[in-house]
């Protein structure tokens, strides 16, 4: 079982838009899986493709408290979006920074599973935040693109102007087992 190396900010990989998936067969099954481990092992509660230097629209998510309850979403697309929320919000790609983030307290989301079954859900707290964050992935954007220009510039500064501790490494390049 291998997992993957997570990119940290302010990498330019990030900013790429993935590409949808067209074929649901093995290869995206261990991807899942990949990712699902790779997710895990960081301690995160979700995981966008992206962030694993992939370019398909893939998220991970595991919002249990057991972490046992793993969600798939292949191309996951936002409708109905509602209200407002701030929550504080964290990313595997950007270590040991959290901050207030505002997003829609409601959301529907219509994706697929890991099989190209179509399924459509509603989410609200946490699974609303979630999932609105990963998507921001899957298109290029990064939590830290809604803070203020100054928050952002110290954010890439301590990055990636510096190199990252061993903790910090440990915690975001998980290396193949």
């Amino acid at each position: 079982m291998s997992k993957l190396s997570i990119l940290v900010y302010p990498d330019q990989r990030l900013r790429r838009v993935a590409q949808p998936v067209t074929e649901f067969n093995e290869q995206l099954k261990q991807l899942v899986t990949d990712m699902a481990e790779t997710m895990y092992a960081a301690a995160g509660i979700g995981l966008a493709a992206v962030q694993v230097n992939v370019s398909q629209r893939v998220v991970v998510m595991d919002l249990s408290a057991g972490k046992n309850s793993l969600q798939v979403f292949i191309n996951p697309e936002l409708s109905e979006l509602k209200g407002s929320a701030e929550s504080e919000e964290g990313c595997l790609s950007v270590p040991g920074v959290v901050a207030t983030v505002e997003r829609a307290q409601t959301v529907k989301i219509n994706a697929q599973d890991v099989t190209g079954r179509r399924f459509e859900m509603n989410a609200d707290e946490m699974l609303s935040i979630c999932i609105q964050h990963e998507i921001d992935h899957l298109n290029g954007k990064v939590f830290v693109d809604y803070l203020s220009r100054l928050k952002q510039h110290r954010i890439r500064k301590k990055l990636g102007g510096k190199k990252l501790s061993k903790e910090s490494r440990a915690a975001v390049s998980v290396a193949a087992a």
